[in-house]
Parts: structure tokens; C-alpha cells; sequence
């Protein structure tokens, strides 16, 4: 059976050029895709997500508060390798800074958050040397439900998980 010349033919579009394959797609709606962070940044926030998990089922206050802190930490150290800038050198060494007194300066938005689990920090410490009751139930559900949103805001900031626009709802027609 014998095909026509115009049958064979790549279809036009009667609104503009047919697509190419290796050139600008003009008619194709654009997709947002991942930012690409750094290897250790991806590898800290999958940690801290295998943290906050195991927080969620450990029954005993002071383990769970650690873990969930330890979370946390992880988390901010995601953004110091993305955003960190080493600094220049002065001659002599600065003392060594913790996480949260370092976050602040690169990413001010989580200054706020810095505060709270640097305010943390010691009862973490406690908490992981097993000494009885630093962390209460309260403390642990508390801190583990802070430390889901800082990393739900963590990974929003680092733009790995785009939030795409919500479809239109239509007004009904009077």
C-alpha cells in the first residue's frame, strides 16, 4: 500500500513551527525541575530525615529528644554546605563556632531556629550523657514537631522541593 508524499510528511502546527528535537521548545509548557545541591548537603538532609523517623518511634524521652536535636543539626549543617562561604584567613585561628551561631550569618532567615535549638543544645548533651529526666515526653514531642518543620522550611530554602502553583478554581457562572 503506497503512502502519499503529504501523509509522510511531519505534521505542521497551523499556530507556529513544528517542535524540534534539539532546539528550543517554544510550545512545550515549562516544568519546574530540582535544584542540584552539593553531595554532602543531600546526604545531611537524608540523615536528618532518618533521624527525625527514628526519633518518631523511640519510646524513651531523653533518646528521642537527642535524636530529634541531632535532626536538627543535621539539617542546618545541610544549609552551611550549600550556602557556607569559607572566610578569608587572618593570621590566626577563630575560635570554633557551633552550627547555630554559624547559621544565623549565612542564612538570617533562620536565625529564629537557630536560637531555639542552640537553647537545646545543652539539654541535648544531657539527654545523650543518659542523665535521667533532662528530656521530658513533652520536651521530646515538642522539639521532634519543631525539628519537622525546620526541615520541611530547610528544604524549601534550599529549593529541593519547588512548590508548584495550585490549580485555579473556577468561580461558578450566575
Amino acid at each position: 500500500m503506497a503512502h502519499s508524499s503529504a501523509a509522510a510528511a511531519p505534521r505542521r502546527r497551523a499556530d507556529g513551527p513544528a517542535p524540534s528535537l534539539t532546539g528550543p521548545a517554544s510550545d512545550v509548557h515549562p516544568v519546574l525541575r530540582r535544584a542540584t545541591a552539593p553531595p554532602a548537603a543531600l546526604d545531611l538532609l537524608a540523615q536528618a530525615h532518618a533521624g527525625l523517623e527514628e526519633a518518631a518511634v523511640l519510646d524513651v524521652p531523653n533518646e528521642r529528644y537527642a535524636t530529634a536535636h541531632l535532626a536538627a543539626l543535621r539539617a542546618a549543617a545541610a544549609v552551611l554546605a550549600v550556602r557556607g562561604r569559607p572566610e578569608p584567613s587572618r593570621g590566626r585561628r577563630e575560635r570554633i563556632r557551633s552550627a547555630w551561631e554559624v547559621l544565623p550569618e549565612i542564612a538570617p532567615e533562620l536565625t529564629e531556629w537557630s536560637a531555639l535549638f542552640a537553647s537545646g543544645a545543652g539539654r541535648r548533651a544531657r539527654a545523650e550523657a543518659g542523665i535521667p529526666g533532662a528530656a521530658g515526653r513533652r520536651d521530646a514531642d515538642d522539639l521532634l514537631r519543631d525539628v519537622s518543620m525546620f526541615l520541611r522550611l530547610v528544604e524549601r530554602l534550599l529549593s529541593l522541593h519547588p512548590v508548584l502553583p495550585q490549580p485555579r478554581t473556577e468561580r461558578p457562572q450566575e
